[in-house]
C-alpha cells in the first residue's frame, strides 16, 4: 500500500500540536488534529508521554501502511540530523538533554525502528508550510518571520529554505543580529512590548493581546505598536532587498495585532525602497505542522536534507 499520509508535529514550548497531513497534495485531514498540554519542566518520560499521546490519537486517522513518518516542527538548540534534543538552560524541556526524542518516541508508540522521524526548527517548517499550501506559494523568493516570544526566520527560494550564500544571513536567521542597544530578539519579541510598556507607562501587563486591547483608548500603547512597527520594517528593509524578496509572510502570536503596526511598518519599508507583498499567515499553527508533514515527501527532502546536516544547532 501506498504511504500517502505523513504526521506534523509542533513542539511548542508549553504544548504539542499533530495532524495527519497527504504529502503529495498538502491537504490535511481535519478531523486528525490532536494536541497536549505538555509540561516544560517536568521530567523527560513525563514530557515524552505527553507528546506520544498526541501523535498516537492522530495516528489512529492513518491505516497500516499509509503513514510515510513524522516530521517535527522543534525549538532548538537540537541535532536535527540524529533527532538528539540539545535544549539546556533556556527555560524548557531541560530534561530532554542528550536524549535521541526519536528512538524514544518509536518505543512509546509501538512504531518499528526504520518508521522515519524528520526535524527542523518551528520558524522554517512554518515558512516551509506558507510556501507549499498558503498564499506564499505564489512566489518565487518568500521571507517568513514569527513574531512571539522570539524572532523566528526563513528564506526559501521556490519553497525551499536557503541558508547560506550572499542573499542571506548565516543559517537563515535574524534573530542574533545586532540591533540598537542589543540584538534583535530583544526589539521584537513579547518581552519587548511587555518591558517596554513597563517603562513608558509603570504599568506591568501579562502580554501582547492586553496591551493591544488598551491601543484603541490608551495613545501610550497606541504609539508602542507605531514605534514596534517602525522599527522592524528599519530592520527589516535591507535583508527584504538583499533576498530580492516577493513576499514577505508573517506568523506568531504578535501578528494578530498587525493591523496596530501595519501603517508604520509598511511605511518604513516604502521610505527604505523595499517593494514586498506583505502577508499575515492565515494557516498559524498549521503552517508548521503542514511543514512538518512535507519533510515525508521523498522528493522534497532530497532539496532538504543536505541543509540539515549544515543546520547550526
Amino acid at each position: 500500500m501506498e504511504k500517502t499520509y505523513a504526521i506534523g508535529a509542533d513542539i511548542g514550548g508549553s504544548h504539542i500540536s499533530t495532524i495527519l497531513v497527504d504529502v503529495q497534495t498538502g491537504n490535511l485531514v481535519a478531523e486528525s488534529k490532536a494536541g497536549q498540554k505538555v509540561n516544560n519542566q517536568a521530567p523527560a518520560d513525563e514530557i515524552l508521554d505527553s507528546w506520544a499521546a498526541s501523535i498516537r490519537q492522530t495516528m489512529q486517522y492513518a491505516t497500516d501502511g499509509e503513514l510515510a513518518g513524522i516530521g517535527f516542527a522543534m525549538p532548538g538548540p537540537f541535532d536535527y540530523q540524529t533527532g538528539v534534543a540539545l535544549l539546556k538552560n533556556v527555560a524548557k524541556y531541560d530534561s530532554l538533554y542528550g536524549i535521541n526524542v526519536g528512538d524514544e518516541l518509536k518505543k512509546k508508540l509501538g512504531l518499528p525502528a526504520t518508521m522515519p522521524f524528520r526535524y527542523l526548527n518551528d520558524a522554517m517548517l512554518f515558512a516551509i508550510g506558507e510556501c507549499w499550501i498558503g498564499k506564499a506559494s505564489a512566489y518565487e523568493n518568500v521571507v517568513a518571520i514569527t513574531l512571539g516570544t522570539g524572532f523566528g526566520s526563513a528564506f526559501l527560494t521556490h519553497g525551499v529554505p536557503v541558508i547560506e550564500g550572499g542573499r542571506v544571513p548565516p543559517m537563515g536567521y535574524v534573530y542574533h543580529i545586532p540591533y540598537k542597544n542589543g540584538i534583535a530578539d530583544d526589539y521584537f519579541s513579547t518581552r519587548w512590548f511587555v518591558g517596554e510598556y513597563a517603562a513608558r507607562t509603570g504599568v506591568t501587563c501579562n502580554g501582547v493581546k492586553e496591551i493591544a486591547g488598551l491601543a484603541e483608548t490608551e495613545p501610550r500603547a497606541k504609539k508602542l505598536f507605531d514605534d514596534f512597527g517602525r522599527n522592524l520594517g528599519i530592520f527589516l528593509a535591507s535583508l527584504l532587498k538583499t533576498f530580492d524578496t516577493g513576499c514577505l509572510v508573517i506568523g506568531g502570536n504578535i501578528s494578530g495585532a498587525y493591523p496596530l503596526f501595519s501603517p508604520s511598518f509598511e511605511k518604513a519599508l516604502e521610505s527604505q525602497k523595499a517593494e514586498v507583498k506583505v502577508m499575515v499567515s492565515e494557516l498559524m499553527e498549521s503552517a508548521a505542522m503542514v511543514g512538518s508533514a512535507r519533510l515525508l515527501d521523498e522528493e522534497f527532502w532530497t532539496q532538504v536534507e543536505p541543509l540539515v546536516a549544515k543546520l547550526k544547532l
